[in-house]
């Protein structure tokens, strides 16, 4: 047989997606992958719905409709500032994923040299190693998940093309402050690099925490991709509606991109999600408080059960570093019992690394029901303890 491409034919299965079957053939509670269990906000749903029966169903433009360009623009203007020229400075996708390989694919050429940060999304190292580039990784480390000049100093260089950067970073569940941002850009533009911005965490972020996307740092507003996700704003995970935001020369090779990938998305879906975006300031704050009323609810409950829990400042889940217990067993290895075992799966931080990986993090995802989180934490009561014994 003819072989294949080695980029993706090597790659195993996700660990998502192999936690996920566990959960499945265990009959687990799936606190791994990150999807909430409720159906996602009614009204926004019934938009689409309405879009769809009474609306436009043919192919709609490439670059996506029209209002919701403009809703993009005028959202991120409310709440950070960005001016974006709709027309010319944002694009729809079909998800984050597919605005993330978009971006790397428009930047990224054979021998380029692109810097990321571990814990990393599955997704960035296949594309950028398709693309010819060569990823540049640094390793951040529990509790605080910092950047640093020197870690940046050992990679940045005159070969490196772009940095891809996720904040709020998952799994670590950190929003970055305002000094990690500038010394990020301060390195951009010394080493004249494209910020590929994964930011589809923006808005689940929580006790006052405020986001600041990178684009918004003095320097970086012509050297920065922005993507973000409605899937992750809206807990739509399944419609899959990315976008991108940059200036003209970036979006513009970007979008060539993406008329060979999705070409376009949904037309009703984008529809909905243009009118979610114009949805009142409370909406995202009620969406914060209930988000973070869950995070408390299982950091409460792991706590109590002798889990040492990281503090999660954004996104849908919450870390426990396993180190201080002595269980004699990796991230993985916990992981793989506890679904087995306690019927509970979860996500070991270990497999966001390719190389020189933290071994003790594991990631649950609290954006679940109650009752969900409170019978997990009845199945996972006595994991610590039986193990010491």
């Amino acid at each position: 047989m003819t072989s294949m491409n080695k980029v993706f034919a090597d790659l195993p299965v996700t660990i998502f997606e192999a936690m996920s079957q566990a959960a499945r053939d265990n009959n687990a509670i799936n606190l791994g992958q990150g999807f909430p269990d409720d159906p996602g906000p009614e009204d926004i749903r019934r938009a689409a719905a309405d879009a769809s029966i009474n609306g436009y169903n043919q192919y709609p433009s490439m670059m996506g409709i029209p209002e919701l360009r403009q809703a993009i623009a005028s959202h991120y203007g409310h709440w950070h500032g960005l001016k974006l020229d709709p027309m010319t400075e944002v694009m729809v996708t079909s998800g984050g994923t597919e605005a993330l390989t978009s971006s790397i694919l428009s930047v990224v050429e054979p021998g380029d040299e692109v810097v990321c940060f571990q814990p990393v999304y599955d997704s960035y190292l296949p594309i950028i190693r398709q693309a010819g580039g060569i990823p540049r990784l640094l390793r951040l480390e529990p509790p605080e998940w910092r950047l640093n000049e020197e870690m940046l100093r050992s990679v940045f260089n005159h070969k490196t093309k772009a940095v891809l950067f996720n904040n709020p970073l998952n799994p670590a569940a950190v929003v970055y402050p305002r000094e990690d941002l500038e010394l990020l850009a301060r390195f951009c533009q010394e080493f004249d690099v494209v910020a590929i911005c994964d930011e589809v965490w923006e808005h689940v972020v929580f006790d006052g925490r405020e986001h600041i996307p990178l684009i918004t740092i003095p320097g970086m507003r012509d050297r920065t991709i922005k993507v973000g996700s409605a899937g992750k704003i809206f807990s739509l995970t399944g419609w899959k509606i990315g976008f991108v935001c940059a200036a003209p020369p970036l979006l513009r090779v970007a979008a060539k991109v993406h008329q060979f990938l999705t070409f376009t998305t949904a037309p009703n879906l984008q529809a909905a999600v243009a009118y979610g975006l114009g949805k009142p300031d409370d909406y995202f704050f009620d969406m914060r408080k209930d988000m973070a009323r869950s995070r408390d609810r299982l950091t409460k409950g792991l706590e109590s059960i002798g889990f040492p829990v990281l503090k999660s400042q954004g996104t849908y889940f919450l870390t426990v570093d396993l180190s201080p217990l002595g269980l004699n067993e990796t991230d993985a290895e916990f992981c793989w019992r506890i679904v087995q075992d306690y019927k509970v799966a979860a996500i070991p931080v270990s497999a966001f690394y390719e190389q020189d990986a933290v071994t003790s993090v594991v990631r649950f995802c609290f954006a679940k029901k109650d009752s969900t989180l409170d019978t997990a934490l009845e199945r996972l009561s006595d994991a610590v303890h039986r193990r010491k014994r």
